[in-house]
């Protein structure tokens, strides 16, 4: 199979990990005898950089032409740090989200049985988490009206939601939950928010048509406090923009290194798959970033974007045996050798 992927590589350490993937996916393809053609273009305060705005229009072409996007991170400090700048990495984030359709986040959440004491939760607690966090990504607060007042001393931003936006994610909702335990848990606020009560009100219309699914509805306070003390009793969950933001990044220390978790972004065009930390532009050209959420977002990758199930089993099996074997970068390396980003690349490559 020709497969054509697009790189962003984007800014921090995107590079780095985002080459680790490179091979990984190299090797995955010759061992199957695919063919995969990459192009590579800037996003992000690299293409801040080079052409004036964080998602130009070429990248944005050469997105909309490939059958996936593999994406690394954004950001950098002097954006982070300076409150009036006009232009910034996540704007060119949040276009690319709009442009490309990409409404839908998964985020799944899973533990690795060689790091299970890694967690900052007991192991009691977290054995059999295996849940998938959709994310809506288009709509509320992000994308609202926003502004200051002339004194500068009230600011406002506006969340909205349209039904059409919220039957969009539920529909991919239910279906997963259709495809795994049949179970979906709504997340909102819906005794204060009136967004929130017209999500509720439509995933509750939409019941009748997925009679096997058990949908539950919990608000996101309630849902924070649970995914620390009991995650394996959610499946699949549903939310919008800002909760699925704030939720996803909670679960993501259930697997005890925020450089283990994969996503990906399902689009109408065209779907793209990243990791789930930042920039750390603290340790970017170093070789010391983990690149191991990268590699796990491009097995996502061959799985959703390609339909090759076995190719991404393939990769998970190798990450896996990089973890228990101890081929792994100094934030889960402890008092053991610590690898470098690049040498744990060539070990999954090689091992492959």
């Amino acid at each position: 199979m020709k497969l054509y992927i697009d790189l962003l590589a984007g800014d921090g350490i995107g590079p780095e990990v985002i080459d680790q993937a490179v091979k990984v996916s190299n090797a995955v393809a010759k061992k199957f005898n695919h063919e995969i053609e990459w192009t590579s273009a800037l996003t992000g305060a690299a293409a801040i950089d080079a052409v004036g705005e964080p998602y130009p229009d070429s990248t944005h072409e050469i997105c909309m032409a490939a059958d996936a996007v593999l994406f690394g991170a954004i950001g950098h400090p002097r954006f982070d740090n300076d409150p009036t700048a006009k232009v910034r990495p996540e704007q060119g984030l949040l276009k690319m989200r709009k442009k490309l359709g990409l409404f839908a986040n998964v985020r799944p959440t899973f533990t690795f049985p060689s790091l299970i004491d890694n967690s900052p939760l007991k192991r009691e607690r977290i054995e059999g988490t295996d849940l998938i966090i959709l994310r809506e990504l288009t709509g509320g607060i992000y994308f609202g009206e926003r502004g200051r007042s002339e004194d500068g001393n009230t600011a406002f931003d506006t969340c909205t939601y349209t039904k059409d936006e919220v039957v969009r994610l539920a529909k991919l909702g239910f279906e997963m939950a259709m495809q795994r335990s049949k179970k979906l848990c709504c997340v909102d606020k819906a005794n204060v928010l009136e967004t929130s009560r017209l999500w509720r009100q439509t995933v509750q219309g939409m019941e009748k048509d997925y009679p096997e699914v058990t949908v539950s509805y919990e608000f996101v306070d309630a849902v924070a406090m649970r995914l620390v003390q009991w995650p394996s009793s959610y499946d699949v969950l549903i939310t919008e923009n800002l909760f699925g933001d704030i939720l996803t990044d909670e679960a993501s220390v259930i697997s005890g290194s925020m450089g283990l978790m994969p996503s990906s972004s399902i689009g109408i065009h065209t779907s793209l798959f990243e990791p789930i930390h930042g920039s750390y532009p603290q340790a970017a050209g170093k070789d010391i970033a983990n690149p191991l959420a990268t590699v796990l977002s491009a097995a996502m990758m061959f799985e959703d974007a390609f339909g090759l199930k076995e190719e991404a089993e393939l990769i998970r099996s190798v990450v896996n045996k990089s973890l228990a074997e101890g081929i792994v970068t100094e934030d889960l390396a402890g008092k053991n050798k610590a690898y470098k980003t690049s040498e744990v690349g060539d070990w999954l490559a090689a091992n492959l």
